[in-house]
């Protein structure tokens, strides 16, 4: 048997490990990986491959021992049946690069189930996690990290400012340990329509659920007035606009849509309703009016308080909620004000905002389909369409964009996920979501962990079945020319990569820019990008394929030679590239700093 460390797009660590040992008894296993660890701590050398042998099965306790003198971060440990010697990781590469038709790649797919069929690839896609009460202990959070997890998500449409504090503070002391760029990324509660109370509800007393019946006649009222006289046919919502917005036969869905009405009347500062179904509906529960242009401020003064907050703690990306139109977007610049660019990410959850997406498109820094409330908004069934609509077009103009709401729901109850959810996280990984991301899973479920673990094992699996160089040439064909130099210049480093069969891209890409649009056209292999500039490293999770390499700031800029060699030292320390392949490198010539990178070549690995 072999035993390999595994952990998937994580800097400064080993992805696989290989060692072998003659006829060796449990204890000799231990020391002697005990031994590689500590001097590899102290060389920096490269992984030995050793040759294969019988190694006795590991007692759960002499696992256990290992693990705890492991260093932070250093991985999982794995069983396989095989050692895979680098010209087989090699050939991987290879046999990815050369596919060119998409059925052809597909109809030749390895489905035998071997553990060892996917030795040499590795994970492109992010992996997002709600952070929340059954993850937000450094403990758990160390653990997703080492699972999978890339980007930690803040949702704050709950939580306090002192809980969100110490959930921050917690990933990043996780981030250290474990030796992970991590990212933070806070979820704005954004605009939101509320109902009323229940008429005598007395704040601090136990609520009592309002039930409706299908059929009986219910006023929705805007008045302020009625905030706290609902019942069975009166509703008070909190947007004071809601009667000048809607129509009569739209429809208003209440909780998420578990009751519906009919408007069939429009007053000056109400509507009337019918019915649709029978529902129980507490007090301040969410209303969504489907097709109706809501004109609430895209920022509230909750929000431009979370907000800066996420100045504050240094927060490297935000998720807008219920985005609509671009000035949306410029509304959250202007909340998050001058300094370090927090990047935005508008999660598009309404038909308006689908709408407008290609205009959103040129504003933000990335999308997200928040599938959650779109599914109310729009027909479910269209849910797909507009999630594959959105895809692709971020795919063309290299943005990253995320998926996202109840892709893995049933593990939050479950140790195993349904067939469709792994299909409905296979297929958003197929249809280029850069990042696939987990809420209620991670954030207040049992299995956390697990649900991490499958979603990495999905996005894996899924990533095999794609033919990244006929995805390669319908983003290229894509483009009109004529077309900005360092796009020319990103656009032929992959091509380069694909016609050499390369086993990694190099570049140096201080601001992202490069490595972001190195990910657009999705080479078939990693993308190693050398900066030295944190946020910048962290906020790289976001693209597809992208592994930053954080190096301290070079004492002469045009020092090419010394960082390369840091993306190429980064790629044979976690197994990725081997002594003969080949890399293609992309930075610029130093002539114009501020013109990006301009230059490609190739390197052999020595």
């Amino acid at each position: 048997m072999a035993l390999y460390l595994q952990n998937h797009k994580v800097p400064y660590l080993i992805d696989e490990m290989i060692i072998g040992m003659e006829k060796s008894r449990p204890q000799d296993v231990l020391s002697y990986m005990k031994k590689w660890i500590d001097d590899k701590q102290k060389t920096g050398g490269h992984t030995a491959v050793l040759p294969n042998t019988n190694i006795p099965q590991l007692t759960d306790a002499e696992k256990k021992e290992l693990a705890s003198f492991m260093p932070p971060g250093m991985g999982m440990l794995r069983r396989t049946g095989t050692v895979m010697e680098p010209s087989k990781v090699r050939d991987r590469s290879k046999g990815v690069a050369l596919v060119t038709s998409e059925l052809k790649h597909a109809a030749e797919i390895d489905i035998s189930g071997k553990e060892d069929s996917m030795v040499g690839a590795k994970r492109m896609n992010g992996i997002i996690c709600t952070i929340g009460p059954a993850s937000d202990n450094v403990p758990t959070l160390i653990a997703l990290m080492r699972a999978g997890l890339n980007i930690a998500r803040l949702n704050f449409s709950h939580g306090s400012y002192e809980s969100h504090t110490k959930t921050v503070n917690n990933v990043r002391e996780a981030a250290k340990q474990a030796g992970r760029l991590i990212a933070l990324a806070l979820d704005t509660k954004g605009p939101e329509i509320r109902t009323g109370t229940r008429a005598g509800y007395v704040a601090g007393t136990a609520a009592i659920d309002i039930e409706y019946k299908a059929g009986t006649v219910v006023k929705v009222s805007s008045n302020p007035d009625d905030r706290a006289k609902c019942d069975e046919t009166l509703m008070q919502v909190d947007y004071l606009n809601m009667p000048k917005v809607v129509e009569v036969g739209g429809k208003i869905f209440v909780d998420d849509g578990l009751l519906q009405l009919e408007i069939t009347e429009i007053g000056t500062d109400y509507v009337l309703t019918k019915c649709l179904n029978n529902a129980p509906i507490g007090n301040n529960k969410g209303v969504n009016l489907p097709d109706a242009k809501v004109d609430l401020p895209a920022i509230s003064e909750r929000d431009a308080n979370d907000l800066a907050f996420a100045r504050k703690m240094d927060m490297d990306m935000v998720f807008a909620s219920f985005v609509r139109r671009p000035s949306d977007i410029n509304d959250v610049t202007k909340a998050l004000g001058p300094g370090d660019k927090i990047m935005i990410v508008a999660k598009i959850e309404n038909q308006e905002g689908c709408d407008n997406l290609l205009d959103i498109l040129t504003v933000a820094d990335g999308i997200m389909v928040a599938r959650g409330d779109l599914g109310i908004e729009i027909p479910p069934e269209k849910v797909f369409i507009a999630q594959k609509y959105m895809i692709s077009n971020c795919n063309l103009v290299g943005k990253p964009v995320v998926c996202a709401t109840q892709m893995l729901e049933t593990m939050t109850k479950n140790p195993r996920p349904t067939r469709a959810e792994v299909s409905d996280v296979c297929n958003a990984v197929l249809e280029g979501a850069d990042c696939t991301m987990l809420s209620g899973e991670t954030a207040k479920g049992k299995y956390p962990i697990e649900a991490v673990e499958t979603m990495a094992k999905c996005g894996l699996q899924a990533q095999c079945a794609l033919s990244m160089r006929s995805r390669f040439e319908d983003i290229r064909r894509a483009m009109v020319p004529p077309l900005p130099a360092q796009e020319v210049v990103a656009q032929s480093a992959v091509n380069t990569a694909f016609e050499i069969c390369a086993a990694g891209i190099v570049v140096l890409s201080n601001t992202g820019k490069s490595a972001r649009l190195l990910s657009k056209y999705r080479p078939h292999c990693p993308i190693f990008a050398v900066t030295h500039v944190p946020k910048n490293a962290r906020q790289l999770n976001l693209s597809r394929g992208v592994f930053s390499v954080l190096t301290d700031e070079p004492k002469d800029k045009l020092d090419y030679d010394a960082r390369i060699q840091a993306g190429i030292n980064y790629g044979k320390l976690n197994g990725d590239l081997f002594p003969g392949d080949h890399v293609v490198v992309m930075h610029s010539d130093g002539n114009r700093p501020d013109a990006g990178a301009n230059l490609v070549r190739v390197i052999q690995v020595r």
